[in-house]
């Protein structure tokens, strides 16, 4: 009898799952049809439909397909990106209010591209294929770095440490990118500071075939390791005594919290509150597990910042407010909220 009282929770339980899951994607498709509708070029719904289907005028076609697409379609890979590698940093530390921009990830992969730009005057024009691989090696050393400052030998990863380790890694860098930042030219300095502010500049389709091979193939290996992640809930000697090699299995998953934090990055500029909002968003409506909890946050990131971009793009037509800012409004109050409680 109990074993199919349980048998029945369980099946409840995956059916309310798949259907936060299905609601998260039809919510996502809801608000890519509204941000093709709204810019500073009005096209109606029915016009949409149309350009889609070919049947739009070349004004049309050039607006949709070569401005709004791409950025949407960004705003997603960035947002489910930013989010599965908050996920995953939360799991691995065990840390609510891990996120990579807290933790300096976000800082150091945009000092690497400002040591790139400050050095190689011509470097603006180098090809978008290499900013990628730029933030990943910047942002990797600033992981690696607050990694050593924090892991001791006996105890593992403390995450109170973790958290003021990385904030204050995260702040130096930033003081160092302002220096730097000083001695660019106009156009170079202009640029920075867009990428910093958080602005989705990256909005073509080179763009989006540069960022979709780190998503398509990081986001399914951290669903396959969701086992994993729970397991390193329980704490390393449980986990240890469970057989499975635990600082094997946290540098893996480390690994792949960066690249995918650090390619996001490269496109986005420092959007920050995304890896920390959205996992925390999913784990209030699907549960703590991690094989739903890793699609929930990734859905819930894309949510967050498609709204955030569209948003952004039509409250003070024709000016436009950076996503990274509409992010930060909503993500600054939640994270002082999770603060208090995590001190309470």
């Amino acid at each position: 009898m109990d074993e199919a009282i349980f048998a029945e929770m369980e099946r409840r339980k995956r059916i309310r799952r798949f259907t936060v899951l299905f609601i998260l994607t039809l919510a996502i498709l809801v608000i890519f049809f509204i941000s093709m509708d709204t810019g500073y070029t009005k096209l109606s719904p029915s016009e949409v439909v149309k350009t889609l289907f070919g049947m739009g005028d070349e004004k049309q076609s050039l607006i949709l397909f070569e401005f709004r697409l791409p950025r949407i379609i960004i705003s997603i890979l960035i947002g489910s990106g930013l989010a599965v590698s908050g996920c995953v940093l939360q799991g691995v530390t065990r840390n609510p209010l891990a996120d990579p921009g807290i933790l300096g990830i976000t800082a150091g992969a945009g000092l690497l591209v400002v040591l790139f730009i400050s050095f190689y005057p011509n470097s603006m024009d180098a090809p978008v294929l290499l900013l990628p691989f730029l933030a990943l090696l910047g942002g990797g050393m600033a992981a690696a770095l607050i990694y050593m400052l924090t892991y001791k030998k006996n105890e593992g990863l403390l995450p109170g440490r973790l958290l003021l380790n990385g904030i204050g890694v995260s702040a130096g860098i930033s003081a160092l990118m302002i220096v730097l930042m000083l001695k660019l030219n106009p156009r170079q300095f202009d640029f920075l500071a867009v990428w910093l502010a958080g602005s989705i500049w990256g909005t073509s389709w080179k763009h989006v075939l540069t960022l979709l091979p780190w998503i398509l193939l990081l986001i399914p290996y951290v669903i396959y390791k969701s086992r994993s992640l729970d397991v390193l809930g329980f704490g390393d000697q449980l986990a240890a005594g469970l057989g499975m090699p635990v600082e094997r299995e946290r540098l893996k998953l480390l690994a792949a919290a960066v690249f995918l934090a650090a390619a996001s990055v490269s496109v986005s500029g420092g959007i920050g509150f995304i890896g920390l909002i959205g996992p925390h968003m999913a784990k209030r409506l699907i549960g703590t597990g991690h094989k739903y909890l890793i699609p929930a946050s990734a859905l819930t990131g894309s949510l967050l910042l498609l709204a955030a971009d569209t948003i952004g793009r039509t409250v003070l037509q024709p000016s436009e407010i950076h996503a990274g800012i509409v992010v930060a409004i909503i993500g600054a109050p939640y994270f002082l909220y999770l603060l208090s409680r995590s001190k309470a």
